[in-house]
């Protein structure tokens, strides 16, 4: 009797428009958490090894049907799930649309069945959940930038492009590439959020801190248009749940410069180790998936991947099909302008600036250039500086002499820090 009499009078504290929105809330989260394989994923580990790459979307995959079903009926869309890596296709937004009805319809059947709820040891646990995930999903984004391979170095091919060509999330990824200590910083504070997350002392901190990072990661997304909007927003307000019982501490200390009480962590009705141990070992967990596909990633394709034979940007210097030697006018269709050889593959550039990628290889061994479906060709490198080609292009017997363009005359490979600067760097 009296445990239910402590109850009615805990609840008494939430006024029932507050109850109706945490029963919301925890509802259409845990539903989301639970279709969005991202939060689980994170702590697969070794295991991703035998993953492919769709699997992350693999609970999404299994709900095609009904949001496919309800965008051509209700919102006159095709919402057909493509494995594009993007998180924002109609699919996806009409997905979350059903999770937020669902999520409704949860809430009423809660309302009506469940009126003995301790929302309080409800809250903490909820609370609890927020910070693991936010957490570890940090850490996901933040080693990724730590490394750096979320936005690794530019390829070649971006110092010939005009820069009205990028998209806007092009021109986002090469300005943080092109300065690694920049997106250090930026790993830096999102791990630091995540560690001090996963820690009951400092998880309001961490929620601060988060906040910021989080806030900056979503207006970024919006004005340079990058395709993972609704997950980054879903992130910033698992910042503000981990927040919330803090508010009226933070307002005290932050805005009305009122005394207040230690911010401390919503208790959980449990072993209190739980609070402290269960956090740190799934952060240990995480870590371990996101370091290895770190390490992946930098040998693969970042900083540390090697680079191909021949790698850098070739200037064509002569160009002769069939024994006939092809002046440089902007106007022909056959003759290259450069050959870029890259860890991404290999690009050539026509005379009118067109740059085509195609599948091809370096053969170092063999001494050869192979565009798949377009040009076999032996190579001989008499002097670093000097490339020669030879074999067919079309099916056209071709000779071609390049010479190698200094990386250091693009002005954006300079060194980038000037301490003392008398003019500005345009000049």
């Amino acid at each position: 009797m009296s445990a239910v009499g402590a109850t009615a009078r805990e609840n008494a504290a939430w006024p029932p428009p507050v109850r109706a929105g945490f029963r919301f809330c925890v509802s259409y989260f845990l539903l989301f958490g639970v279709v969005f394989t991202q939060f689980l994923f994170v702590f697969a580990g070794s295991v991703t090894e035998f993953l492919s790459e769709e699997s992350v979307l693999w609970q999404v995959s299994w709900l095609t049907a009904g949001p496919a079903w309800i965008g051509r009926h209700v919102f006159g869309v095709d919402a057909t799930l493509r494995m594009s890596q993007s998180g924002d296709q109609a699919y996806i937004w009409v997905l979350v649309c059903c999770l937020l009805v669902l999520a409704g319809l949860l809430t009423l059947v809660w309302t009506a069945l469940a009126r003995r709820t301790e929302y309080r040891r409800l809250g903490a646990w909820f609370v609890f959940g927020a910070r693991i995930c936010l957490g570890t999903q940090l850490l996901w984004y933040g080693i990724a930038k730590l490394v750096p391979n979320q936005m690794p170095y530019p390829p070649l091919t971006t110092l010939l492009e005009p820069f009205g060509g990028f998209t806007r999330m092009e021109v986002l990824w090469n300005q943080v590439g092109i300065a690694p200590a920049y997106q250090v910083l930026l790993g830096a504070a999102e791990v630091l959020a995540a560690l001090l997350l996963l820690v009951s002392r400092t998880a309001t901190l961490g929620g601060l801190l988060a906040l910021m990072c989080l806030t900056q990661v979503f207006v970024l997304n919006l004005t340079y248009d990058v395709p993972v909007k609704l997950f980054s927003l879903h992130l910033l307000l698992l910042a503000i749940v981990v927040l919330a019982p803090q508010a009226r501490r933070l307002a005290n200390i932050l805005v009305l410069q009122r005394s207040s009480e230690p911010a401390v962590q919503p208790a959980l009705a449990a072993n209190p180790r739980v609070a402290t141990v269960v956090p740190v070992l799934l952060g240990l967990l995480a870590s371990s998936t996101c370091l290895r596909d770190a390490w992946q990633s930098w040998h693969e394709w970042g900083y540390g991947a090697p680079k191909p034979a021949l790698y850098g940007i070739w200037d064509v210097t002569e160009f002769t099909v069939a024994g006939q030697s092809l002046p440089p006018l902007t106007t022909d269709e056959t003759r290259w302008q450069r050959l870029i050889v890259d860890i991404s593959g290999l690009t050539y550039q026509r005379m009118d600036g067109t740059l085509v990628r195609t599948p091809g290889t370096v053969d170092a061994a063999a001494h050869a250039v192979t565009l798949s479906g377009i040009a076999a060709l032996a190579y001989d490198n008499p002097a670093p500086d000097l490339l020669v080609l030879q074999g067919e292009l079309h099916g056209d017997p071709v000779a071609v002499r390049l010479t190698r363009h200094d990386l250091d005359d693009f002005r954006v490979r300079r060194p980038g820090l000037h301490w003392v600067q008398e003019t500005l760097p345009r000049d």
